[in-house]
This record gives structure tokens, sequence and C-alpha cells, in this order.
């Protein structure tokens, strides 16, 4: 004789599905001079945890150091009067500058090889001085060493400080795809620091401001208009351009912050505006155009669609085609007639966010939609009218 079970009798199948909300906090400060008389807001973000000093490992851009050859010297510095609070780990480790350290998985192997070598632990410390690219790969090894070691940005463009070195996104290219290998991580702390700027290339220090036109026409009318009123004096690396890359900045935050989907598990992604063109612009480049560059291309070829086709006034395109010229933002690039092959970007766009095609656009400055097909005519369109206004201004 079968015995019977004790207790309850068990079901065959069940279900159980619980929502929970995890709290993060997101640390942006602003500094005139992070290693000199603002040096303890750095030193303030390196905790100490009851058991342990904190170890602390420096990261640093080769393009950065070698514009600025006092950089090691000043971190040196800096964690001799501070050597009560943390434990530096070695020398700063130089990575390479630019995409190209986005595009060598190797190199992504020696940084976790260096950070295992180190003993970094969870309540370490990566500090990363550098530009967008450096931040995304530096970062990505911190979050994936360990599940997670402790990362403060600190980015030394225009466009890492304005845009990308505020969010939560980390990765590296591979398979002629940008970002392909990533992650989702928040950053313990971001510094935007000016001093860390006034080395850039002046091609370089105008990149950073196709993200605040972007970030403004998908948030802040207002925000646009001034940086239309401005653009020339920022284009001429004058006064206005702080308050531009600060408020760009904090509108990037609130987006990750309270836009409800930091980690894009939605379909549409609002802050990538211009990006399906833009990412896919960089590769056909071979690089050749910043990524600040191809961004500017990117929300000009879709600001035109946007009137062409969902009612965007024409005179708002004209002006925001205005503004980046006055920014020195918008010229071409054989790439952009290339129009089947770019169209591909739509697809890899698509692959990138998962389920249905999902592209942003404007029906009015500080107003997007969410559109899911594209009218490929008007397309093709939008960007002959984009080539041929920057080969009317060349002449």
């Amino acid at each position: 004789m079968k015995r019977p079970l004790d207790g309850p009798a068990l079901a065959s199948r069940s279900s159980v599905d619980v929502d929970f909300n995890v709290t993060f906090r997101h640390r942006l400060r602003f500094t005139g001079d992070v290693l000199g008389g603002d040096s303890d807001v750095l030193a303030d973000l390196l905790e100490s945890s009851e058991s342990r000093t904190p170890r602390v490992q420096f990261w640093l851009d080769e393009h950065v150091a070698n514009a600025n050859p006092d950089l090691r010297q000043r971190l040196r510095s800096f964690a001799r009067r501070n050597n009560h609070r943390f434990q530096v780990v070695g020398n700063p480790q130089m990575v390479p500058g630019g995409e190209a350290v986005k595009n060598d998985v190797h190199v992504l192997e020696r940084m976790l090889k260096v950070l295992n070598e180190a003993d970094m632990d969870r309540r370490s410390y990566v500090v990363v001085i550098g530009g967008g690219a450096v931040l995304d790969a530096v970062g990505f090894a911190a979050a994936i060493a360990h599940r997670g070691l402790r990362l403060i940005r600190i980015p030394t463009t225009t466009l890492a400080q304005a845009d990308s070195g505020i969010g939560v996104k980390n990765g590296v290219n591979l398979f002629q795809k940008k970002n392909w290998l990533g992650s989702f991580a928040v950053p313990w702390g971001v510094i935007n620091d000016r001093t860390l700027l006034e080395t850039l290339s002046d091609r370089d220090f105008r990149c950073g401001f196709s993200e605040a036109v972007k970030v403004s026409l998908l948030k802040d009318a207002a925000f646009f208009n001034r940086i239309l009123r401005d653009a020339e004096s920022i284009a001429a690396r004058g006064p206005a351009c702080w308050p531009v890359i600060q408020e760009s900045a904090q509108w990037h935050l609130r987006h990750i912050t309270t836009g409800g989907d930091p980690f894009e598990m939605l379909e549409a992604r609002p802050l990538d505006y211009g990006h399906w063109s833009a990412h896919k612009l960089e590769t056909m480049s071979n690089f050749e155009l910043r990524h600040g560059e191809a961004v500017a291309i990117g929300v000009a070829v879709d600001t035109v669609y946007s009137s062409l086709v969902h009612r965007l006034p024409t005179e708002d395109a004209d002006r925001v085609l205005m503004a980046l010229e006055q920014l020195g933002l918008l010229f071409g690039h054989p790439a952009l007639q290339q129009t089947n092959e770019l169209f591909n970007g739509l697809e890899e766009f698509r692959q990138h966010l998962g389920g249905q095609l999902t592209i942003t656009m404007l029906e009015a400055i500080g107003h997007p939609i969410n559109v899911h097909d594209i009218n490929w005519e008007r397309m093709v369109e939008a960007i002959q009218i984009v080539v041929d206004r920057v080969q009317a201004r060349s002449r």
C-alpha cells in the first residue's frame, strides 16, 4: 500500500512572480580642478568600509595623459595627501585612447588581469580618467570583475561630460557593431571637471554639444533656444559652454533616474535620437567621424525626416540645422550617401533594442514621439536635404 505524503499535497505546477525594486544612488559632481583645489570632492567619494581601508586603482586614457604630462604626478600627490583615507594600488594604468580601446577585445582581457592581480574586490574603487570610449571599456571591466567594482568616472571630453559619462552603460565593440558586448551598471560617482577639458582640440571640444542639442530637442525647447542663441560663442569655447554642459548632464541624469527605464528594458530609447544612423556612420567611415560628429549628422537627418513625415514645423527643422552649423558640427561624409548600407543600421538598432523597431522622432521641439516604421523614400529625401545643405554651405 502506498503511504500518503506528509503535509498538504504538492501541486504539479505553479508560478511565482514578484516585482521588486533596487535602490541606487547616482552621485554627480561638478568641479573646477579636481586634482587641485577641489580634490576633496574625489577624496570624499572614496568612502571607507568599517573593516578596511579601501583600495583604489587609477586608469588613464593615453591621449589624456599625453596632453597633460603632469597628470600622473598630480595623481601621486593626491594619493600622498590622502593616504590615511585609502590605499592606491600600483601606478596609474594606461589604456589606448579613442575607439581603439573598444575595438580590441584583448585590451579588455588585459584590464581584467590587472584587476585580478591587484586583488580588487567589490569595495575597491576603479577611478577612470578619460574620454567616453575609455570610460566605456574600463567601466565594462569594472562591471564584470566580481560582478561589479565601484567605478568613479572622470570624463575628459565635452561629449562624455554632457552625455555618456553620466549614463549607466558600459561596453566594447564586437563583430563590427558598436557596444555589442556590454552591461548596465550605475557608477559610484561621476565628476565633471572643467580643467580637464582645457587640452581638448577645438574639434573634440565642439563634439560634445551635439548631445546637448539632442537632449534639448527631446526635453526642453527653451534649452534648445539658448543653445541656438549662444552657438557661435560655444563653438569659440566662450563662457556659454559651461552652463550648457552642466544642463545637458543634468537632463541626462534626470532621464536615467526618473524616466522609468534606466536599464532600457522597454523598446523605446529616446536618448538615442539620431543614433541609429550615427552608430552606422561611425563604422562606415572607419571612425573618421567622431561620435559627436556622427550624432550631429544623425540628428540633422532625423529632424528633417520629422519635418517631412511627422509634422515638425519646417522652420524648426531649419533652426536645428542652423544650430548644428553654427556649432561647427554639421558636415558631410561619403558614407552618408551609401544609403543601402546605412539603412542596415536600422536593423542593427532594432536587434540592439530587441522586439519591434522603435525610433524616436519629433513632432515639435521638446515633444518626441516613437515610431515603428520608416518611409524609405522620405528618409532618402531627408538625407539628400542634409547633404545638399552641407554642400551649399561649403561652396
